[in-house]
């Protein structure tokens, strides 16, 4: 490759040796697109009422219109890396962008159930091309550690307040526009995010054997989308009959089984084929395995905490749109703070301390949330969980992409990124189903316990919020857990993070 920072090609700029000189602006455009696809898991929240009222959708069916989004992203992001390395990751993310927006499209004309559906499932499936393809562009942007430490910063930034900027935007566009514009806004978006893109994003693809692992493909995108159906179903099942056992569902139970056996076969695969989907030695390194548990665990607390909360402000609170999506910003205000500081403190203190801080304050954040009530004052309980949520998010977010790629070949780059966005992912969707199916079991129990609130609005109130803050207790619980799994499995220290020599083939 040439020496200069970056060659002029037909199709634009290639990355080279040298730093590349418009690495900046080249994250802003990035920065941008995974805003986008950051905010798409949660935009739609709150314009759920509208949506299903427009539509006719019924309550059991209403998680689609979030799972059909994060099924499909998490099922294709190990393949999307791969994509991305072997083909281009610059043409990876255009691709992707445009096809994100084109699926958008098609959501704001949706008619019915099943068109929206569809289109949530396109928009995750080309979000996982623009997903991983994006944080590898950023992974070999950036080879200086102190550079590498602020994109990751914009990054973790962006991870961790994305959500709660969708349901601000989201509140705005469905009460002063249309619930049909929280899908048509990322139109134009990716569009100038596309033009900006082809002239200063540069192109980079992995060096050597670049062929694709057809039979991991199929096995890990099928057995993760029956895992996430299965877990799914089993908060369907509780909504539709809360009388009865939801985990006894063997339609339910027939698709976990399934995906699990799936998963465990494309383990098996991985060990074997010559150029792995998911090369093993990502997963097996005792540092980016911890990282990449961690971000199953926050992903699996995090989703479901935002569609609670955006459920309460509005069904027990009363707010608006608008006033659920400005009371939801103390989280992205903790993160914004958080995420400043961790950019200074990875490299002089190293990623696991930041990790278990930022788990203990996301924990304790929803911990906090687990103490509301049907009249509860914003500022007694949702601003100081809100902030400590975001604080903890933006201490783990940083050093967690830093050290779920530190060490990778450029080889490994959109595999490794992949990885750490599907394991999220995936997090999120079985968070958000198992989180629903035990908030419908407390609001079950609070209804069994006293029939007669059945017919009383007020004490039916009380019945919903217990169920929410079930739903908190048992997310925070899990951000506890993978505040653990950080203290536990994390070795690594200040001295192993990446120093400004380049990345190289692994």
């Amino acid at each position: 490759m040439s020496s200069s920072a970056a060659k002029s090609t037909g199709s634009g700029p290639v990355l080279g040796d040298e730093p590349y000189p418009k690495r900046w602006l080249a994250l802003a455009v990035i920065a941008v697109t995974v805003l986008m696809i950051v905010l798409d898991a949660t935009i739609v929240n709150i314009a759920l009422p509208a949506v299903s009222t427009d539509l006719a959708i019924t309550a059991a069916n209403q998680q689609w219109i979030v799972t059909a989004y994060t099924l499909t992203f998490g099922g294709l992001l190990l393949l999307g890396g791969r994509i991305a390395d072997f083909w281009g990751r610059k043409r990876t993310y255009l691709v992707g962008a445009v096809g994100f927006a084109l699926a958008s499209a098609l959501g704001g004309l949706a008619v019915n159930e099943e068109m929206l559906f569809a289109a949530r499932a396109l928009q995750g499936a080309f979000g996982a091309l623009l997903g991983p393809a994006s944080l590898a562009l950023i992974t070999v942007l950036f080879t200086d550690a102190a550079e590498r430490a602020k994109a990751f910063a914009v990054y973790g930034a962006i991870a961790g307040g994305g959500s709660a900027v969708g349901l601000l935007l989201g509140g705005v566009l469905t009460e002063y526009a249309d619930w049909r514009w929280c899908f048509w806004v990322n139109v134009p978006v990716a569009l100038i995010a596309v033009l900006a893109a082809i002239r200063v994003v540069p192109e980079s693809r992995a060096p050597g054997d670049a062929s694709y692992d057809v039979p991991g493909a199929v096995l890990v995108t099928v057995g993760l989308a029956s895992l996430v159906y299965g877990f799914t179903k089993v908060a369907q099942a509780s909504q539709e009959d809360p009388q009865e056992n939801a985990w006894t569902d063997g339609t339910a139970l027939t698709f976990i089984v399934v995906g699990l056996l799936l998963v465990a076969a494309f383990v098996v695969v991985e060990f074997k084929v010559r150029n792995p989907l998911l090369p093993m030695r990502l997963v097996l390194d005792r540092n980016r395995g911890g990282a990449y548990l961690t971000s199953t665990l926050v992903g699996a607390g995090l989703i479901g905490s935002f569609f609670f909360l955006s459920l309460y402000f509005q069904e027990v609170l009363g707010y608006t749109p608008v006033a659920t999506g400005f009371a939801s910003l103390p989280t992205t205000l903790g993160v914004l703070i958080a995420a400043g500081a961790a950019s200074a403190l990875v490299p002089r203190i190293g990623p696991k301390p930041l990790m278990v801080l930022g788990g203990l304050l996301a924990a304790g954040g929803l911990f906090v949330l687990s103490f509301l009530d049907v009249g509860t004052s914003f500022w007694t309980i949702p601003f100081p969980g809100q902030l400590l949520l975001g604080l903890g998010l933006g201490f783990t977010f940083v050093p967690l992409s830093n050290l779920a790629l530190v060490g990778i070949g450029e080889h490994d780059a959109g595999a490794a990124s992949a990885v750490l966005q599907a394991v999220q992912q995936i997090g999120a969707s079985i968070g958000t189903a198992l989180l629903a199916t035990l908030s419908v079991g407390a609001i079950t129990a609070a209804l069994t316990d006293r029939p007669a609130t059945q017919q009383d609005p007020a004490a039916a109130l009380e019945a919903q919020v217990a169920g929410y803050t079930t739903a908190f207790t048992w997310a925070a619980v899990l951000l506890l857990i993978g505040a653990v799994v950080s203290a536990v499995l994390i070795k690594a220290t200040k001295d192993d993070l990446p120093t400004d020599a380049p990345v190289h083939a692994g």
